[in-house]
């Protein structure tokens, strides 16, 4: 099929400016700081400063660093809904079959985790005791799992799995579930063989494709037969 759709990317959707203004600061200090280190390993004063605000500010707006986060989860949830409503809308992919929808869509949501690494590790041990956490992730991950599985029920024709819906549910879990492992939970180290980011992508996507019985046009792991090495980061 001819498909050339806009590119997928990150939304964060319009805030009241002037009465969020020092709480987008503070969130987005915080966030950058995540980027070098573990949230636990962030502190107030550092958050604080790159914000150019003092601690007393923090404390006004937050009673301690566990309600930074939840903050920060809120914002990225907000932000994930919007991406998730925007990348997965039936109009983006009214030309492209399910191989094509797969091979963009696993590129993505690596970038996005890759992107988001540390926070989405300390939200996902948070939520493990956390209810109000826990709810707010499971019902985003709903969302993305819905969505993708209505893009892939809506080409059945394409499946040659002998119960298409079944196949699709547990081929989108079992990828999600992959990686969370790999970007959240930190399970890279028990790999035999690390992927690089990119060749994660593209192997999640052929093993999809592979279980629901759908042809991949691109061949594009055969076209990369030639050159093994240069997929693949040494251990």
């Amino acid at each position: 099929m001819d498909h050339s759709p806009v590119p997928l990317q990150w939304i964060r959707p319009p805030r009241q400016v002037r009465t969020q203004e020092s709480l987008e600061r503070l969130l987005d200090a915080a966030q950058h700081l995540l980027g070098d280190k573990r949230f636990e390993d962030v502190h107030v004063a550092e958050v604080a400063r790159l914000a150019n605000t003092s601690v007393a500010s923090f404390y006004r707006r937050f009673p301690d660093k566990d309600a930074l986060l939840h903050a920060l989860h809120e914002r990225l949830c907000e932000e994930a809904f919007a991406t998730a409503e925007d990348a997965l809308a039936p109009a983006r992919w009214e030309a492209a079959g399910i191989a094509e929808i797969l091979s963009e869509i696993f590129p993505f949501l690596v970038d996005v985790l890759k992107r988001h690494e540390a926070l989405d590790r300390a939200i996902y041990q948070r939520a493990m005791s956390d209810e109000l956490m826990h709810e707010r992730a499971s019902r985003l991950t709903r969302y993305v799992v819905q969505g993708l599985s209505q893009l892939l029920v809506a080409r059945s024709q394409e499946i040659t799995h002998p119960t298409p819906k079944l196949a699709i549910s547990f081929a989108l879990v079992q990828a999600l579930a992959l990686l969370v492992q790999h970007y959240t939970v930190g399970f890279r180290e028990i790999e035999l063989v690390h992927p690089c980011d990119e060749e994660l992508a593209r192997q999640l996507t052929a093993s999809c494709l592979a279980y629901l019985g759908v042809c991949n046009p691109s061949n594009d792991l055969d076209s990369r037969k030639e050159r093994p090495n240069e997929a693949f980061h040494p251990s």
